[in-house]
This record gives C-alpha cells, structure tokens and sequence, in this order.
C-alpha cells in the first residue's frame, strides 16, 4: 500500500493521497513517511515546474502519515511545501480524519502558534478545533487569520455586491472570543484598521460597538481595552482605529471620571487627534468640578511642551477658566503658564503672557520674581510688555561675546580596513551580507549606514578575489557550507542577472557562484565580454557598472590571476587615493596581470584628482596604457559631466497668485547634463550611459520605492553634482508623493568631492521641502554638513528654494520646519542667509502662501539670535509688515523687520 501512496505522490494525485493513507496501519504510515522525507529532500533539487507538480500531494501524504502531532504540524508548516494555487488544506482534514480528537486539539493549538500566509490556513485549524471539539485557539495569528477571513466574506460572490460586516460579524460562531482579541494584537490587521470615515456604519468600529449594544461583545471590556491601548501607544492608523471605537461607545460620565490618569496620559504623550479627545475629557472634568488644581498643574505642564498649537491653545483656554473661576490657583497653575515662554510660537507666547498679565496677583512678590524670571526666555518682540509687566528685572542679559555659529564637525574620511586575508573572516563577512540581502538595509539610512555598506561590500569583493587566488580550495568549501540554504546561491543566481535591481549582496552572490562552480565557465566568459547593459535611468545605469564588476570579479576568482582589485576605495565614501591606485598598477604591472576592463574604469570614477599633480607624473612613468590614461585623467581634474543650470529664477510667471504662477509656469524643474565623448571612447559599453547627454524625466522610474543602494554614491564619489543631478527626479518625487526614505542618499552626496554647484543646492532644496518629516532630516543633516565644509552658497540655496515654492513643488510650511530644525541646532546664521534669500519670492505674492507667517517666525528668531550684520535687507518685507491686520504672516513680519533695524 505505501507503494500506491508514494506513487501517487511521484505523479502529482494529491486527490488520491487521502484514502491511501486511511488505509495504512501506523507501521506503514512511519514506513511511507520515510520515503516520503527522502522524496522531500530529492525535489528541492529539481527545477521548480517539476517541484511544484508534486507539492500538494507531498504535503497531504506528510500529514497524514505523521503519527506524532509536533511533527505534523512541522511538516504542514514547511515552507518548500507551499504552493501558489489552491490549498491542500481540506485533503489533509479527510486524511487525518481517524485521528483521536485530543491529538487534533494538539495539532490545531500547535499550528496556531506559527505564522498565516492565508486565511485558508484559520479555517484550516477552526476546522480541526472543531473536529476535536475543543475551544478555537486564540493565538495572535489565529485573530488575524479570522480578521482576513471575515473581510474576504464581505464580497458576495456571485453578485460582486458588498455584504454588511455587521451581519457577517453576527453570524460567525468565533467573534465572542476572538473580537476582542483584536484589541491586544501588537497591531491591527489592515483590514481591520482601514474605514473610510471613523463613524461609518459599515466599518469595524461602528459593527463592534453595536455587537456590544446587543449583548454579543462586553461594552465594558471594549471600553477597557481602547483606553488600555490609547495609553500605551503604537501606530498611528491603530490609534485611530481605538479611539473611534471608544467614541461610539459613549463612555458614561462614572466611566471617565475612573479614567482620569489615563486622560492625563494620554493628553500628554499620544498622538494628535487622541490627545485632542483626552483634552476634551479633561475639560469636562473640570466641568463637573472633578479636576483638582494639582492635577491640571500637572497635566498641563505635559501638554504646554507639545508642538501643536491647537492643543496648548486650547490648555491655555482652560487653564484661563480655572484662573477666571478660582483666583487662588495662580499660584499653583501661573508658573505652568509661562511655560509657553519657552515654546516657538511666538502668537502662543503672547496669549500665555497676556493670561499671566491678566491674573497676576499684585501682592504675591516671590510669584512674581518667579515669572519675571520666566519671560527672561521671551524675545525682543514682548520686550515692551514684559517691561511693563515686570520692570527691567524681566529683561534678558546682555549676551558674553560676539555670536558665534555652532555647525557640526566636518565629516572625517575614514580609511577603509584590510581586506578580510583569512578564509574564516572573509567567509563571515560573505555569509553577512549574502543572507542578509543587501549589504545594508533600512527606509532611511544615513552616511554611516551608506558608507557602513560601501565599505563592507568593497572590503568582502576584493577579499574574495585575494583569497580565491592563494587558498581556492578551502574557501570554496567553506563557502558551501556557510551558505547552505542561501536563496541567492541555492536558486538566485541566472545566467544574466537583471541590472536594474542588481544590488551588492548579488554581486557577491554572483562571485560566489562563480567560485562554487554554480555558474559555468561559459556563462562567466559572456557575462565578462559582452555585457553592455548601459541602463534606461540613472539607477540601471549605476547598477550596470555594479553588475559589469561583478561579472569580471566572477572570472577572476575562477581564474586565480588577479591578485587583488584596483577599485577597492581607499576612504569610507567610495573615494580612492591617486598614488594608492598608481602603487596598484605597478604590482599588476610586475606580475604581468592586464587590468579588468570595468575594475580599471571604476578605479578612474573614484580617484581623487585634487592635489595629485605628483600621481599624476607617476603613473605616466609606468609607461602603460592604463597609466597614460590615469595621468590624463588626473591632470584634465573636469567633472564626469558638465551640469546645465535651469535659467528659472529670471524666468519667473507674471501672475500674482502663487497657484497662478505654478500652473502657468513650468512644472518640473530638474537639471539636464551635458555629453562626455571621453567616456564614449574610452570606457567600457557597460559605463557609456554615464557619458551621454541626458534630459531629466518625470516618467515613472522602477526604482522610487525600491531599496535603496549605497553604491550609487560610491560608483561616483568624486562627482556630487553630476549624481545630484541624475539622482534629482527621485528628490522630486519625494517632495510630493513619494514614499518615506527618499532623501536617503542626501547626506552621503554632501561628502561626495566636486564642485557644489546649482545640482547639490537644488538636491538640498527639495530635499528641505520632503513630504516626510524623516526625509526633512536627512536634508538638514546634509545641509549642516555642506554648511560645516564651507561649501555652502546661502544665497543660491535660497534662490532655489523660493523656485521650487514658486512651481508649487514644495510647500512653504514644510520648509519652515526644515529651517526651525536646524536654527534649533545653532545655525541661526545660516539658516538666517537662507531664508533671507528666498522669502523676496515669496513675500511678493498677492495672497501669501500657507506656512509663510512660521517661515518668518523662524527667519526673526534667527535675526534675534545671530543679528543681520552681512544679511542684505529682505525686499517686500517693510511691505509685508505694514500691512493691516495682526494675522501670523504681518506679525511675524514686523518681528523680522525690527530685528533688521536694531
């Protein structure tokens, strides 16, 4: 009988499989099972088409002759075994059907402990629970098995019309237990998390709260739940999700007067709009008198330190009905009010200060030195009011010295360690970085991450070349054995490997496969000699040059002549010192080794060419062909291709609304580059992309989104603004729709040599106008960066910005957040000649943009700090300033125009 079974299972009968394995005692189910473990290990060498015939009849036959439940469930949970096409699933209920119902308890609760792929899989075990008459397990992947399930079930089939949840909901015999289980995920499923509006009838939240009303879920362990999770914090969609649900249920005033802690809480750390509804708790408690004076002391000395206006608006609105109400609480809640000294807001400051002023006690003289004390903080916007309020003793201190700039410390080039030379530490470093992928991951790395990466990968290449030569045999056994199982070597490596996603773990992988044999000495010599991708965009582009290296370092490790690379940079940022490469060229020279076509080509790329006047004379001493060519590289020091400015700046829209000018004007505004005819003749065809005359595109790119490659940088590390310009659709996109991690490369591009022309200022201003917050860091890093090298034209950055706000491609308010980040750094001077640059565009506008009042908030306390010696007079701004009206942007306005006259 086992005999039928395996050979149904060789045939691919799945169908068959069940009553085969009915039919088996428990002797010859162990005895088939053995076969069947052989046959496993047997299909993970064939093709996938021949895998894949045989995969459900192999899973079915598995389960069922596993006599042992943990074994089973190992089997039906392994992932060789899963197929894209219709579960197995129901097969394998019918083959274990004569098993005790205590054993298919044991099986279900052991399968709810592994992770789901498919909702196939909870009704998979929701089906052997219920054969075994056993509880349904409640295990986090169980919850979101039946979250999955359920949404699925909302779509009728035959009609294609949408079933209501509530009803589904109400009909499934597992919502009871596992509803609330929802509520202690580490997070939501999508699908249950995602509604249209927070109040719609046919979304969770509302079907929830009314399967509490109706008995089925406890409306008091919902409520419980949502405060537990609102407190404690997480995703801002799950936050959402509880705080709606809590809505609905209509807490009863005994209720929220037993939560108060957890208001306090929440008003002081949860995100926004859960914060917001925490305040209004907290407003009715005070209403009802249930707020004692200490506890708003307390709570409000949380919430007056967050940046939403809206939020420390509406604490000073109440602490002012507190003060209104009981005159002694001042006190008590005065010096937590002038807190908001402290905040960034000016129009804040002053409310803050004006409720001082108004409940100020006139006898309470240690209070009074308290506050006096206190707005020492403001600026010289409230001088007069604090003088009034608080005599001279309210004035700041005369500042020691002149000002001084605080930027950070210049990036300092870090010399890259030795090739790994043993076997074991070179065979580590490759198991890293092969079975993690890529040499470095993350949404948004910065320069230590890039760098890290570079680095690590050019450290492994050479290292595999070097040791390849002198101990092949013993790294190549290593080498097997440590990446037994690795996808990239078992099943990734092709004969042509795309270009477009290459990434530097497939490089490796490649080398690897080449020195395992894996790949054929046939497929080495046409990846080597007639590679000539030369990409369709500036990603394919660079990674083709990755690509046509790795090729060549794939033949060199299978021939054991080359004793080491010449690419291989000599600092952390991909640079590579002249002389270093001249020394290299006289060892191959010596040994009689002719250079790699793309190893040398790389190696030009990369060499510092400033101040190597000396290499210059000595690598045309070599008397080679590649040493004439490097010493006429060096010597001719020109970028690896001439950027072309846009002109836009004097070519501005005549109408007067800024939504006029973007639509009338043009659109997208990118940096074409010129035609370098030496790369052309002399370079590989793999790199001739890299010479050619290119018009920036807006079309959609494969790779906005994609990871993100440090070796894009390091491909070019001479040549920031030639990569800032390529590189500038992808800042483009990041500034209007674009996913998180954008501006990755921008502070790595700041340590890139060349000149920081249009291309790098212009890669900054729309790096500071990022959609993300994250990505407005990485460009404030680069900024400080640029700014601490003294690279930095203050003026230009600001022309460029004012633009880009102009062509409606960043928004103001998003700038003003940039600016205030790095001001908050010390950098007051240079943001100051920023802005000063850029607000003459924007001030010139009939109806000022949004987020132009907190650009020059910014701009005036920049003044105020650094003062505006040097700083020309900012056109349009004694206009702006006298206008009527005491709006953010009038009043912000006549701040920095004081600031300029004192």
């Amino acid at each position: 009988m086992s005999d039928d079974l395996i050979s149904a299972v060789r045939n691919g009968n799945h169908h068959a499989v069940p009553p085969l394995v009915l039919e088996l005692d428990r002797a010859g189910r162990r005895a088939a099972l053995a076969e069947l473990k052989e046959l496993r290990k047997e299909a993970r060498d064939w093709e996938w088409q021949r895998q894949d015939r045989i995969r459900k009849a192999l899973l079915v036959a598995g389960a069922g002759c596993h006599t042992g439940a943990a074994g089973c469930a190992t089997w039906i949970g392994g992932r060789d075994l899963r197929s894209w096409s219709r579960s197995p699933y129901p097969l394998i209920l019918v083959a274990l059907g004569d098993r005790d119902p205590v054993w298919l308890g044991d099986l279900a609760h052991r399968l709810a402990g592994r992770a789901m792929d498919s909702e196939a899989e909870f009704t998979f075990i929701s089906e052997l629970a219920r054969m075994a008459g056993c509880p349904i397990p409640t295990t986090d992947s169980v919850v979101e098995g039946w979250s999955d399930r359920i949404s699925s079930a909302r779509w009728n089939g035959r009609s294609g019309n949408r079933v209501p949840l509530i009803g589904i909901l109400r009909s499934d015999p597992h919502v009871a237990v596992l509803a609330p289980r929802l509520f202690e995920l580490p997070e939501l499923p999508s699908q249950v998390g995602w509604y249209d509006t927070p109040d719609s009838s046919d979304h969770w939240p509302a079907a929830l709260c009314a399967l509490a009303e109706e008995g089925v879920l406890d409306r008091s362990q919902l409520a419980e739940r949502c405060v537990t999770r609102l407190v404690r914090g997480g995703k801002n969609g799950d936050q959402r999700f509880f705080l709606a649900v809590l809505q609905q249920l209509h807490l009863t005033e005994d209720e929220e007067r037993s939560h108060l802690r957890d208001w306090m809480g929440m008003a002081a750390d949860a995100i926004s709009v859960v914060a917001s509804h925490a305040q209004d708790v907290l407003t009715r408690l005070d209403a009802r008198g249930e707020l004692s004076t200490r506890d708003l002391a307390e709570v409000s000395g949380s919430v007056l330190f967050r940046r939403e206006k809206k939020l420390v608006r509406g604490q000073l609105i109440l602490l002012g009905k507190v003060l209104s109400r009981d005159a002694g609480t001042a006190g008590e809640l005065l010096p937590v009010v002038a807190e908001v000294f402290g905040n960034e807001d000016t129009a804040l400051q002053e409310r803050a200060l004006k409720l001082i002023a108004r409940h100020l006690p006139a006898d309470d003289t240690p209070l009074r030195e308290e506050l006096s004390f206190a707005a020492a903080r403001l600026g010289p916007l409230h001088r007069e009011t604090v003088s009034a309020l608080f005599g001279t003793a309210g004035e700041e201190a005369p500042a020691d010295g002149p000002y001084e700039e605080l930027l950070p410390p210049v990036p300092v080039l870090s010399r890259l360690d030795p090739a790994p030379q043993t076997v074991a530490e070179l065979v580590e470093e490759v198991a890293a970085q092969v079975k993690s992928r890529s040499s470095w991951q993350g949404s948004t790395p910065g320069a230590l991450a890039a760098a890290s990466g570079v680095s690590a990968f050019e450290r492994t290449l050479d290292g595999l070349v070097r040791v390849a030569r002198t101990e092949r045999a013993e790294l190549a056994e290593a080498l097997q054995e440590a990446l037994a199982g690795a996808w990239l070597i078992e099943h990734g490596i092709d004969r042509r490997p795309e270009p477009a996603y290459v990434t530097t773990s497939d490089a490796l992988a490649l080398v690897v496969g080449s020195l395992l044999g894996r790949i054929s000495e046939k497929d080495v010599t046409w990846g080597k000699e007639r590679w000539t991708g030369t990409g369709s965009c500036p990603h394919a582009a660079l990674n083709g040059v990755l690509l046509a290296r790795a090729w060549e370092a794939a033949g060199a490790v299978r021939s054991g002549g080359v004793p080491f690379l010449l690419a291989t940079p000599t600092w952390h940022t991909g640079s590579l010192d002249a002389a270093e490469l001249v020394e290299r060229l006289r060892t191959y020279q010596r040994l009689g080794v002719a250079p790699g076509a793309a190893d040398f080509s790389q190696a030009l790329l990369r060499v510092r060419r400033s101040g190597a006047s000396g290499a210059a004379e000595a690598a045309a001493a070599l008397g080679t062909p590649q040493g004439d060519r490097l010493a006429a590289w060096i010597r001719a020091d020109e970028p690896m291709v001439p950027v072309l400015r846009h002109g836009l700046a004097d070519d501005r829209p005549s109408a007067g609304n800024w939504w006029q000018r973007s639509a009338s004007g043009v659109r997208h505004v990118l940096l074409a580059t010129k035609e370098r005819p030496l790369i052309q003749q002399e370079f590989p065809r793999s790199f001739h992309w890299l010479g050619r005359a290119h018009v920036p595109s807006t079309r959609e790119c494969y790779h906005w989104g994609a990871e993100q490659c440090s070796h894009w940088i390091a491909t070019l590390p001479e040549d920031g603004e030639t990569l800032a310009a390529w590189l500038m659709p992808d800042l483009l996109r990041n500034a209007d729709e674009g996913p998180r991690g954008g501006a990755w490369f921008l502070p790595p591009l700041m340590e890139a040599g060349g000149e920081a022309g249009v291309a790098v200022h212009l890669a900054l201003a729309y790096g500071l106008g990022s959609r993300h917050p994250e990505d407005r860091i990485s460009a404030v890093d680069a900024l400080l960066v640029v700014a601490a090298q003294g690279r930095l034209d203050t003026a230009l950055l600001g022309r460029e910005l004012g633009v880009l706000v102009d062509h409606d491609l960043v928004k103001v308010n998003r700038l003003a957040d940039s600016a205030r980040t790095a001001a908050a750094t010390g950098a007051y001077r240079t943001v100051l000649g920023v802005l000063a640059a850029a607000l003459p565009t924007l001030l010139a506008y009939e109806k000022a943009p949004r987020g132009i009042g907190d650009l020059l908030a910014v701009a005036a306390e920049c003044a105020e700090q650094c003062g505006t010696e040097g700083i020309e007079p900012i056109a349009g701004l004694a206009g702006t300033a006298g206008r009527k009206g005491a709006s953010q942007t009038v009043r912000q306005a006549a701040r920095l125009s004081k600031a300029f006259k004192e």
